[in-house]
């Protein structure tokens, strides 16, 4: 009869894990555990990051529109034709207000416009101030932005240089020239704000934006032509 060999009988005892092995098996476990573990991490670091930078843009976004919005009105009177404005108060002019222009002091622009008739004309204006953007209205000053989510570090606004475009006449001047030619120049002016999230100062955003304003400036090349029409 075959005798086979090494045929392990029921009742034997098998061999188990080493110690040494045990010990490299968690070892390797816990280092997959922890790969995992600084995924997801930084996974939800990313997404908080991410939310962050949303709203920043998206509150930035809603004050540069705001003031844009507002300043595109800067001079605006109601009973005026064809958006072209003086800036004088004279015979046969229908602007009602002698400053047109915003006034922009630092971090501070001051303008005024007729709402509706007989409607307030402002004064209305921004500013800078606690690291906020308050708009105005009247005496009272209001929170533009909202100082729990962000810290606004900068906010200007500078007008921007456009030249007069010459308006021509069917004659000329008296003296011969073109000299007492009404010209027409829009008014154009560039709002930047700077700003950084309160719950992550490491997140920076900056926004520019270029508004043009309704009313055109009409006026003339010579300082000694009294009229801003053409010469009859």
């Amino acid at each position: 009869m075959l005798k086979l060999k090494h045929l392990k009988r029921p009742g034997a005892k098998q061999r188990g894990l080493s110690i040494v092995e045990m010990m490299v098996g968690l070892t390797i476990g816990l280092i997959v555990v922890a790969a995992a573990s600084q995924v997801v991490v930084t996974q939800l670091n990313d997404n908080r990051r991410l939310l962050v930078e949303m709203q920043l843009q998206q509150d930035l976004r809603a004050a540069a529109d705001i003031i844009t919005r507002e300043l595109r009105r800067a001079g605006a009177w109601n009973a005026a034709e064809n958006g072209i404005w003086s800036d004088e108060v004279g015979p046969g002019q229908q602007n009602g207000l002698r400053q047109v222009d915003p006034v922009v002091t630092g971090a501070e622009v001051g303008y005024s416009y007729v709402q509706t008739t007989g409607g307030t004309t402002g004064p209305f204006g921004f500013r800078l101030d606690a690291a906020r953007i308050w708009t105005r209205f009247g005496d009272s000053w209001q929170e533009l932005t909202d100082g729990r989510s962000i810290k606004v570090t900068g906010f200007t606004v500078r007008q921007l240089s456009d030249p007069a475009l010459l308006l021509p006449c069917p004659k000329k001047c008296s003296d011969g020239t073109t000299d007492c030619w009404p010209t027409v120049k829009a008014r154009l002016y560039e709002v930047q704000i700077t700003a950084q999230a309160v719950s992550d100062p490491s997140v920076q955003r900056s926004i520019r934006s270029t508004v043009k304003l309704r009313n055109d400036l009409v006026g003339e090349n010579s300082i000694t032509s009294p009229v801003k029409a053409c010469p009859l």
